[in-house]
């Protein structure tokens, strides 16, 4: 009879060449959902500018702000380090997409929504779908969650998060920035000129108490503070000391 052997020796070399084979597939296939792809952006004061995210997601940041970027197949998450971002989130469910921001978590799956940093406090306003604003544990206490759906502006601070619910068409005015505009309702003027301050590098600064409480409304342009000062000057008791880098309002 034949010998036998050197059909073993090809059977164990076919054995071999099969787990070999599947171990460089799963050494690739993890390779490729490990894999993070990070980015930076950022604006000047008066900048705004959109940028395309890997993933099909489009993120549209302010005046003076600041998103850090990584994307994997496992995750998708941003950090927002200043200003405001506005997000137009690809639909993906199995993989959340998450702005972080000061010890807060804002996680969709795809909609529309807008991250704003002041200071320590974080707003938060939905313009399509649902999003999910979670906090990080306090004293090892976990905070609860709040769901956010469209034609939501959450304020989160020190003290807790408060919704207001609004129309969506509201909700899309306050985020009216990305067309170049500032709206005010009934807004204090001190609250106006600081959003006007967000975009300019000339300031108004409030000269009395008095001019900070007067009540504007309307539609204005941000890159345009001296119009916005001309109509106070014409509707309201206001006086303006126009100074190189800053614009006084004072009240009369």
């Amino acid at each position: 009879p034949r010998p036998r052997a050197p059909r073993r020796y090809g059977a164990r070399l076919a054995a071999a060449a099969a787990v070999g084979a599947v171990a460089l597939s799963m050494f690739w296939g993890w390779s490729l959902y490990g894999k993070v792809e990070q980015a930076s952006y950022r604006t000047a004061i008066g900048d705004l500018t959109t940028v395309p995210l890997a993933d099909g997601s489009r993120a549209t940041l302010s005046s003076d702000s600041r998103i850090e970027v990584a994307l994997s197949r496992a995750q998708r998450r941003v950090e927002l380090r200043q200003g405001e971002a506005f997000f137009d989130v690809a639909k993906d469910p199995g993989r959340p997409f998450a702005v972080e921001a000061g010890g807060r978590r804002v996680v969709a799956v795809g909609t529309h929504f807008s991250v704003r940093r002041d200071g320590g406090d974080l707003r938060v306003v939905v313009t399509e779908g649902t999003v999910r604003l979670e906090s990080e544990p306090i004293d090892g206490h976990r905070q609860p969650t709040t769901l956010l759906p469209a034609g939501s502006i959450a304020l989160a601070g020190p003290n807790g998060v408060l919704v207001r619910s609004v129309s969506v068409d509201e909700a899309e005015r306050v985020v009216d920035w990305r067309n170049g505009y500032l709206v005010f309702r009934d807004t204090p003027l001190a609250a106006a000129a600081a959003e006007f301050n967000r975009y300019n590098a000339r300031k108004l600064v409030i000269g009395d108490t008095a001019a900070g409480e007067l009540r504007v409304g309307g539609n204005f342009r941000w890159s345009n503070a001296e119009v916005f000062v001309g109509l106070l000057e014409q509707a309201m008791p206001v006086r303006a000391e126009r100074l190189q880098d800053r614009i006084v309002l004072h009240s009369r």
